[in-house]
C-alpha cells in the first residue's frame, strides 16, 4: 500500500479518509485487510481505498503489524507518535538557537566599545588633498537641506576656485538652501568675486565683508563643519562633534554682526576703502611688516603700501607712526 505516490495520496478527501478509518475501527485485531472488499463495502475505487490506507498509515492513525494485519490507533496516540519527535526536534532547535544567540551577543560589548571609539574618531576627519576637500564640499552641499555658512578670508577668490564653486552654489541656492558668505573688505575690489556675489545675491544669498582676517570655514545645516588646517593650505578638517559645530556657529554669528553688507552697486565702496586704509596703518603701528599686514588683510604688498601712502597724504603725516597717532586722536 505504501507504493502509491504522495501526489495520489494528497488527492484523497477527508471524507474518504474518515470513511476508511471508520472501517478500520470495525476490523478484528488479527484480521488481514482486504482492499478490494473494503472498496466494495465503502463504495470506493480500489485505487482510492489503497491510497487512503497508505495516507492513514503515514498519519499514524493506522499501524501495520507484519503478519497480524492492520490496527486502528487512537488520534491521541497518533499525535504522540507522529508529533512527539517533531516537537522534540523543535525544542532541540530552539535550545540551539538560544545558545547561539547567547554566544553571539557575548561579543556585543566589544563591538559597542570599538564602534563608540570609531564614532569618536569620525567626529574629526582630516582631509589632506585639495581634490578630496572639493569632493567633500560638493557632497555636503548636495546633501545640505537648510543652510550653509561660509567664511572665506584672503581677499578676492581665485578664478579657478570660482569656476569650480559657482555652479555648485547656484544649484544649492535654487534648491532653497539659505547661504551666508563672509569675505574680507579686499574682496570687493576683485572683479571675479564681484560678479560671483552679484549672481548669488540674485538667488537669495547674503554676503558681508570684514576688515580683519578670520578663520576659513564652512558650516552645513549646523550639523558639520569644515575648516582649514595649519601647515597644509590644501587640506581641511571635517568636524561633526555637535559641541564644536555649535561653537563655530556662535563664532560665525559674532563675525556676521560686525560685518558690512556687500551690496552690488552700493555707494559704500569709498567708505570700505577708507576703513581699510585706517586698519592698515593701525596694524603697522603695532610692529607688523608690510608683508604681514598685506597677508592678514588679503591684499598684495603693493596695494597695502599704496593705501598707506594715500592715508599719510590725507593726514599730512610724515611717518606711519604719526599717521597712527593722528588716527587715534581722531577717534577720541
Amino acid at each position: 500500500m505504501k507504493t502509491k505516490s504522495r501526489i495520489v495520496q494528497t488527492l484523497i478527501s477527508d471524507e474518504v479518509l474518515q470513511g476508511v478509518y471508520g472501517y478500520a475501527l470495525t476490523l478484528p485485531l488479527d484480521d488481514v485487510v482486504d482492499v478490494e472488499g473494503a472498496a466494495a463495502r465503502l463504495d470506493l475505487s480500489v485505487l482510492d481505498t489503497q491510497a487512503a490506507f497508505a495516507e492513514l498509515t503515514d498519519m499514524g492513525l493506522l499501524r501495520n503489524r507484519p503478519g497480524r494485519g492492520i490496527v486502528a490507533v487512537s488520534p491521541e496516540e497518533a499525535v504522540s507518535r507522529v508529533l512527539g519527535p517533531l516537537e522534540f526536534e523543535i525544542r532541540t532547535r530552539r535550545a540551539q538557537a538560544e545558545e547561539a544567540r547567547r554566544r553571539l551577543l557575548s561579543f556585543a560589548p566589544l563591538f559597542e566599545t570599538s564602534h563608540s571609539a570609531d564614532r569618536q574618531r569620525r567626529q574629526v576627519e582630516l582631509i589632506e588633498s585639495l581634490v578630496e576637500v572639493r569632493t567633500a564640499i560638493a557632497e555636503l552641499s548636495a546633501s545640505c537641506s537648510s543652510e550653509i555658512l561660509t567664511a572665506q578670508p584672503g581677499g578676492g577668490r581665485r578664478e579657478d576656485v570660482l569656476v569650480e564653486a559657482a555652479p555648485r552654489d547656484y544649484e544649492t541656492l535654487r534648491r532653497g538652501v539659505e547661504m551666508r558668505i563672509l569675505y574680507q573688505h579686499t574682496a570687493r575690489s576683485s572683479r571675479g568675486t564681484h560678479s560671483y556675489v552679484e549672481q548669488v545675491a540674485r538667488l537669495g544669498a547674503e554676503v558681508r565683508t570684514l576688515d580683519d582676517r578670520f578663520m576659513r570655514f564652512l558650516i552645513f545645516d549646523r550639523e558639520c563643519a569644515m575648516f582649514a588646517v595649519p601647515g597644509n593650505p590644501n587640506g581641511a578638517a571635517l568636524v561633526r562633534d555637535p559641541y564644536v559645530v555649535a561653537f563655530m556657529v556662535e563664532a560665525y554669528e559674532r563675525l556676521w554682526l560686525t560685518a558690512e553688507p556687500f551690496v552690488v552697486d552700493s555707494d559704500a565702496q569709498p567708505e570700505i576703502a577708507d576703513a581699510l586704509k585706517e586698519i592698515i596703518v593701525r596694524l603697522l603701528t603695532t610692529g607688523l611688516t608690510d608683508e604681514a599686514v598685506a597677508r592678514r588683510l588679503g591684499m598684495s604688498v603693493r596695494t597695502c603700501r599704496r593705501h598707506v601712502a594715500e592715508l599719510m597724504a590725507a593726514l599730512n603725516a610724515e611717518s606711519r607712526f604719526q599717521a597712527g597717532y593722528l588716527l587715534a586722536s581722531q577717534g577720541e
